[in-house]
């Protein structure tokens, strides 16, 4: 049996939630037993594994398990300013319960852990079937300290970029026991796509303006502030934003305040994003320069979404975009955080007229 652990919400609007309810279905529907630990978060009602999965998106994966694990959770009963300590206390403590609940009930399962003191827990108390997976490298010397140890006595590590895995290396974990893997996307949500004209109709857009797409959450990192600046230079093409937390969603949509052709859609269930694809011209990754999540450790799923739809692509030049999308013939590449460039990318790649080849076959969360 395997078990994947990740402090998130389920079900959750953040791809962290669907990432890993995907990877936990993936393995179910591969004959092997899978159980996926995810917080017991305050403001989250516990729902069944059916319901979890159709929240997010996921297709049926018969047998798999989902448990909630308990932790300190408080902050959101504090000001944004002061909520960095009861953060730290809930993912502190939602990796010691989760270590706990295995060395009890599932002591000789395969752990795969996004959660890094999960895993030192599990290596600490002599578990050996312990495998990390790392989306960043943290940066703080006390967090690199526990990866260190942890890494050095988990079966493997699993990196989700090259450079998540060059930076280990320079930290000192052993090359050997590093591999990569990128994200994925799912097959069944992109087999049927709509045609253009009736996901536009359903979409209430306009027939023959050329649309340009973005799909995903709105943290500044995204770079969606840039693609809005950018549209302000195209009059002519409307631009489509759906994604984003609430906070994020207000923040956005205050920048686009007065652009004619800009419309932010909010958040959409993860079954409802292929329409926006199929409406679409184009679709683009915008991501800034800063910080490195962004320039070197990011898979972002959109991307392999973007691919999996046939849609065009225009994103940032940056070797977290570039080690996904450097040999796609249909991605164009424009100078992050700088919306001019970005904009004359998007004309440019729109007078192409490039049309949809479907791409990234071996992109599945199955392959994965």
């Amino acid at each position: 049996p395997i078990i994947l652990v990740a402090n998130a919400r389920l079900p959750g609007e953040r791809a962290q939630s669907i990432q890993v309810t995907q990877a936990a279905a993936a393995f179910q529907r591969l004959d092997v037993e899978t159980t996926l630990f995810y917080a017991d978060r305050r403001d989250t009602a516990r729902e069944d594994v059916e319901t979890i999965l159709e929240a997010q998106g996921v297709q049926p994966a018969p047998g798999l398990a989902v448990e909630a694990i308990a932790c300190s959770d408080w902050i959101d009963r504090v000001p944004r300013l002061l909520q960095y300590l009861p953060a730290r206390l809930q993912e502190l403590s939602f990796a010691r319960n989760a270590a706990r609940r295995i060395l009890r009930r599932h002591p000789d399962a395969a752990v795969i852990s996004r959660e890094l003191e999960t895993a030192r827990h599990l290596v600490r108390a002599g578990h050996v079937h312990t495998h990390l997976e790392l989306h960043r490298v943290p940066g703080g010397s006390t967090r690199r300290r526990w990866l260190l140890e942890a890494a050095a006595g988990c079966r493997s590590i699993i990196a989700i970029s090259g450079g998540v895995r060059e930076d280990l290396i320079a930290l000192g974990v052993d090359a050997e026991k590093i591999t990569v893997e990128h994200d994925a996307y799912d097959p069944a949500l992109f087999g049927q796509l709509p045609d253009k004209a009736a996901a536009r109709a359903e979409l209430q857009l306009g027939a023959e303006r050329p649309v340009v797409v973005y799909t995903g959450g709105l943290l500044v990192w995204k770079g969606v502030d840039v693609l809005i600046d950018a549209a302000r230079a195209l009059p002519e093409v409307q631009f489509l934003i759906a994604g984003g937390m609430p906070g994020d969603v207000e923040r956005t949509r205050a920048h686009a305040e007065g652009i004619s052709n800009v419309r932010i859609d909010g958040f959409q269930a993860p079954a409802r994003v292929p329409l926006y694809l199929a409406a679409a011209d184009l679709a683009v990754l915008p991501n800034r320069s800063q910080p490195e999540i962004s320039a070197k450790y990011t898979s972002p799923l959109k991307a392999f979404e973007y691919m999996a739809s046939g849609l065009p692509i225009v994103a940032s030049e940056l070797p977290s975009l570039r080690e996904v999308l450097g040999r796609d013939p249909l991605t164009r590449f424009a100078q992050a955080d700088d919306p001019r460039a970005l904009g004359a990318s998007i004309a440019a790649a729109l007078g192409e007229k490039l049309g949809r080849l479907p791409r990234g076959a071996d992109f599945s969360w199955s392959a994965r």
